[in-house]
């Protein structure tokens, strides 16, 4: 057979099949009664984004519906929105002024800051208007204003704030107000789903969904400038916060709070997958200290701490690897009267493990001084537990009130008196009533003399002072204040 042949009888055979194959389907598949064409099953359909889901029927997994929490929450947190007033830039300048500066170098910058606003969020913690916050979103501010979820505002009076754990308690004069209950943040569990509820960006009353991915986790930032006293034990989610969250509430499922959002890891400022909120076993313990005694009352062990690692536990022969390794142990302290020593590691308070310092510091802080907590640690092998009486940042177990008088290096200090404050024209400040001897009256200082700030950083409370400090340990620091007199006057210790 020529080829010629042999390629028509293909191209024949080619269109013999194709008829058979077409007249087969026809009369095996029914033809559709509207355009001629087949209706086939697709098993990965395709719409537009504007498909209507019908809710009727859809059934939502148990334990994932979030309506309840969001919409018996939502009412309990409110926008705050802050005033800030120009400030630095005095017209009556010290002599001494440039020397400070020279001494000192930017920590005696007295740059003027422009008059400005702030915003954050809160949650409504009672009825009758007390409101749980960040100290970083009133803290400075000369009026705070509150507007709620029903659109009422009210000014708010800062009741007390405490830079060591970034809280802040501010009230408003209503009454009958929609609260949030606290729930446990302790028994929360990695994995658990929460909402995180406040006004970022000023979008109001804005829900987010997210799991809770790390507890008790330390990212520093409160040590930035502060105290040694910070407490940072957050829990961390992926729910996104933003700049305006500040303050605003982590809810469980119940819709209870069970932190404060406060911070978020990113590199621009804006979120960018994981966001801290303080928990709110704390928050409970701190805004009751502050509403109770105008401060908090800050129980100590008394030790310097590390985290245990696989370095430090080859190093120093531990023959354990979590816990909280104790590097030094300071005289007079609680942890010195109960028997704890340097190299020992803690591995549990109260018969709850910790596992790091983040975790201790939490349980330590959520006792007042003069409680008795029981601490479990090892020691050359064997577990050992000891009864530790708390004691305050002065070394008693007194409590310590806003307005109460106390001791500091020889120096007895206590809150500037109202009268003083109309007569100065100040807001507040530590005023010295007496001073035996050490390092206040070798700089000069004289009994009767306010201070208002150290080394730039306002002093309003206790807290403030022990903060500022601490924070100054080995340095010299810059101390501004006033005379009753009038007589402003400027003052460099070695601390």
């Amino acid at each position: 057979m020529s080829n010629r042949k042999m390629f028509m009888a293909m191209i024949l055979t080619s269109f013999i099949g194709a008829a058979i194959a077409i007249g087969g389907y026809t009369l095996l598949v029914p033809t559709s009664q509207n355009n001629g064409v087949t209706p086939v099953n697709n098993p990965n359909p395709v719409s537009f984004t504007n498909y209507e889901l019908d809710t009727t029927n859809f059934v939502v997994p148990e334990g994932l519906n979030f309506v309840y929490a969001a919409k018996s929450a939502t009412p309990a947190v409110v926008h705050i929105k802050t005033t800030y007033q120009a400030s630095g830039g005095n017209a009556a300048r010290n002599p001494m002024e440039e020397f400070f500066r020279d001494y000192f170098g930017d920590r005696y910058d007295r740059r003027e800051r422009a008059p400005g606003q702030g915003a954050g969020s809160g949650v409504i913690v009672s009825e009758d208007g007390y409101i749980a916050t960040n100290n970083h979103v009133v803290e400075g501010a000369s009026e705070v204003e509150v507007l709620l979820n029903d659109n009422r505002t009210f000014k708010a009076e800062v009741i007390g704030t405490d830079p060591d754990t970034d809280l802040a308690l501010i009230k408003v004069e209503a009454e009958g107000l929609p609260y949030m209950a606290f729930g446990d943040s302790e028994g929360i569990q990695i994995g658990e789903w929460v909402l995180a509820i406040g006004n970022p960006f000023e979008f109001r009353s804005t829900v987010t969904a997210g799991i809770v991915s790390a507890k008790a986790r330390n990212i520093n930032i409160l040590a930035r400038g502060r105290s040694r006293t910070q407490i940072e034990a957050f829990i961390q989610t992926d729910a996104a916060v933003n700049p305006g969250n500040s303050g605003g509430a982590l809810v469980n499922l119940k819709g209870q709070l069970v932190g404060i959002n406060t911070a978020i890891a990113s590199p621009t400022g804006a979120f960018a997958g994981y966001s801290f909120a303080v928990p709110a076993t704390l928050v409970k313990k701190v805004i009751w200290d502050l509403k109770d005694f105008g401060a908090v009352q800050r129980p100590l062990l008394g030790i310097e701490i590390r985290d245990v690692s696989a370095e430090l536990a080859e190093k120093e022969d531990l023959n354990v690897l979590k816990g909280v390794y104790i590097a030094n142990v300071n005289d007079g302290t609680a942890a010195a009267e109960a028997g704890l020593q340097s190299k020992d590691v803690i591995i549990a308070i109260d018969g709850k493990k910790v596992s790091n310092t983040a975790q201790l510091q939490e349980q330590v802080a959520l006792h007042r001084p003069g409680d008795k907590i029981d601490v479990t640690f090892i020691r050359d092998g064997r577990t050992k537990t000891v009864k530790a009486t708390l004691k305050n940042q002065f070394m008693t177990t007194e409590v310590v009130k806003a307005n109460s008088a106390f001791e500091v290096e020889g120096a007895t200090l206590e809150p500037v008196s109202g009268a003083v404050k109309d007569k100065l024209g100040l807001d507040s400040g530590l005023q010295i009533k007496g001073i035996a001897g050490g390092k206040w009256k070798d700089a000069g200082i004289e009994e009767g003399f306010v201070i208002t700030k150290i080394d730039k950083r306002p002093i309003r409370s206790v807290d403030d002072l022990t903060a500022a400090l601490n924070s100054a340990r080995g340095e010299g620091i810059l101390i501004e204040g006033i005379y009753p007199n009038g007589e402003k006057a400027y003052y460099g210790i070695g601390w």
